[in-house]
């Protein structure tokens, strides 16, 4: 059995598709498809269902892609077990940041990862934390930070530091606010005209069930997912938006926005660092989450 084969495999299985495995290995999709069938041919077992919508393991699949799993990950650990005689970890580690902290974090993470892992290779993707979950289960990601992650058997939890949520306003051209305004509550925020992200959007359920304890629901006159889209929409006058902090400092215009507490004591969410249970943590990756535990909340506290 060819390992290409079966990464390749294990590839278009977790994604669903053989396009998108396609663009995530980097390979032509015909060839792909040469690759797995291949792989199919000398198994003698239909190993995916082909249809219009993507690829689904069979029965004789999900077996494979559960073995698959393991063997890869085996071969990974070799590669580093063997990197480590030459004096350092070696691997490949994919991490997913909300774009929150991301433009925050990924400078300095970057760099302590370079010193302290030459031999190895970092991968940061950028996005909300549904399109990270999903890249975490589906085996494109290794490590995710997550907001306000629920417990699950897919997923390894732990708690990294809280941020607190603010209502964001355009700043109206030369007006100064010295000094800053006092909290607003909850309910009033509840009758603002909010641009927020679609569901299952993690801050957008936690206000949302915030708000449903004091009998509220949101104003929502856009859906839009991604923060810099929200901030534009927020700056055309569009509506206000609930985001982090340090989302608005970290964005390229912070002086074009102002941002008030929401309740006191403030509304803060948390943020984890996730792992796939699926598949065990790699040395590299295990060093990876040490770094992004002893910097995230240096970066963060800076940042308030």
């Amino acid at each position: 059995m060819d390992l290409k084969q079966l990464e390749y495999f294990v590839r278009v299985a977790e994604l669903g598709s053989f396009t998108r495995a396609a663009i995530e290995l980097d390979v032509a999709q015909p060839a792909l498809s040469r690759q797995v069938r291949l792989l199919e041919v000398e198994l003698r077992q239909n190993l995916l269902v082909r249809n219009g919508r993507g690829a689904v393991p069979t029965e004789a699949g999900k077996l494979l892609l559960e073995h698959g799993r393991g063997i890869l990950y085996q071969v990974e650990r070799a590669r580093e077990d063997l990197g480590r005689l030459r004096g350092g970890l070696a691997g490949r580690v994919a991490v997913g940041l909300p774009s929150s902290i991301a433009r925050a974090l990924t400078v300095p993470l970057t760099r302590a990862f370079r010193e302290q892992l030459p031999e190895a290779r970092l991968s940061i993707s950028e996005g909300l934390s549904s399109a990270l979950l999903e890249g975490l289960v589906s085996g494109r990601l290794d490590i995710a930070v997550l907001y306000n992650a629920q417990p699950s058997r897919e997923l390894d939890l732990t708690p990294l530091l809280e941020e607190e949520l603010v209502l964001v306003r355009a700043r109206p051209p030369g007006l100064q606010e010295d000094p800053p305004p006092g909290p607003i509550t909850l309910a009033e925020v509840a009758g603002l005209p909010l641009v927020i992200p679609t569901r299952p959007n993690a801050i957008r359920n936690y206000v949302e069930a915030e708000m449903a304890d004091i009998g509220c629901r949101p104003n929502v006159v856009l859906e839009i997912d991604g923060v810099s889209a929200i901030l534009d929409l927020v700056l055309d006058g569009a509506g206000c938006a609930i985001l982090s902090r340090n989302a608005v400092l970290n964005s390229p215009r912070p002086s074009a926005y102002s941002t008030q507490a929401i309740g006191a004591p403030p509304l803060r969410i948390r943020l984890s660092l996730a792992t796939s249970l699926q598949r065990p943590a790699t040395p590299v990756q295990k060093a990876t989450l040490d770094l992004i535990r002893a910097r995230a909340p240096g970066v963060v506290a800076h940042a308030l």
